[in-house]
């Protein structure tokens, strides 16, 4: 797992504490035991075969399990520990970082947290993840989910400069005499804008000549005048009470059900989630 982690025998091996010699022979040994090649070896680089793809994938939530027993045991002395893995988007991320972490880090200092921010949304079970945050829209229905924010809202967001130069739209259709800063999915399809006001609902692909796919990028580019973006309310909050940006279209921009953290309801829960998530119900009230 470490070689296929770093694509490399040595920093898998410095990263373990064992030799570059030592670490080959016992993968050496394992592909001998299984008659299959696991790693395609060049002098250059390492790469996982099919075969090794298929391991990597049945390994980490079995390795995963056995992390969350060996922190049960420790937990029933009163003491979570092990590593906490959670997938969540950059904003879930960020609102972790901010209102959960600190605290969660202060209670449970044996507890190594490995926070992975991503736009896609990933399987975590497969990825082998202990819990995932997500908007409510977005959790897989298979899924327990507990409420970690109220329900938010998309803004349609601009600078002064600019709707000084370009007045304020009126209605959604009127998007299409601005620039538009227009946002690109991790699927690779450009994000279309929702709007709703009283049971009259719209799906704009929005004009515009710039396309980013980060939204703190979209933010700066908001806030530079480039254009109107349409970013989620936690992160454009600051901007529009600090002057750098204004709403604009709020009567249009609907509730969405907020962020949730999730996890599977089969497999066990080890005793660092469910301390993070008794935090989590805390924190949120």
């Amino acid at each position: 797992m470490a070689v296929a982690e770093h694509r490399s025998f040595r920093r898998a091996a410095d990263l373990l504490g064992i030799t570059r010699s030592s670490l080959s022979h016992t993968v050496r040994g394992l592909e001998d035991r299984l008659s299959v090649r696991l790693l395609h070896r060049t002098t250059r680089s390492v790469s996982l075969s099919e075969a090794g793809d298929g391991l990597l994938k049945r390994l980490a939530p079995l390795m995963s399990d056995l992390d969350a027993v060996l922190g049960d045991v420790a937990g029933e002395q009163g003491r979570p520990m092990g590593e906490l893995r959670i997938n969540g988007s950059e904003g879930a991320i960020r609102l972790l970082l901010q209102d959960i972490v600190p605290e969660f880090m202060a209670r449970y200092p044996e507890v190594s947290l490995d926070l992975v921010a991503e736009g896609r949304l990933v399987d975590i079970i497969e990825q082998g993840f202990d819990a995932g945050i997500r908007l409510g829209e977005a959790v897989p229905q298979d899924m327990i989910a507990i409420r970690m924010s109220a329900d938010q809202r998309f803004l349609a967001v601009a600078s002064p400069d600019y709707l000084a130069i370009y007045p304020a739209p009126a209605t959604p259709d009127e998007l299409v005499s601005h620039r538009c800063l227009r946002q690109r999915l991790p699927s690779g399809k450009r994000y279309r804008w929702e709007f709703r006001r009283h049971g009259q609902e719209m799906a704009i692909d929005v004009p515009g000549t710039l396309t980013l796919d980060n939204t703190q990028l979209m933010l700066q580019a908001a806030s530079d005048g480039l254009g109107i973006a349409y970013l989620p309310e936690i992160y454009v909050n600051k901007a529009i009470s600090e002057g750098r940006l204004v709403a604009v279209l709020e009567e249009w921009c609907p509730l969405i059900p907020g962020l949730f953290i999730y996890f599977s309801g089969h497999r066990h829960v080890p005793a660092s989630l469910r301390a993070f998530i008794d935090l989590v119900r805390e924190k949120s009230g």
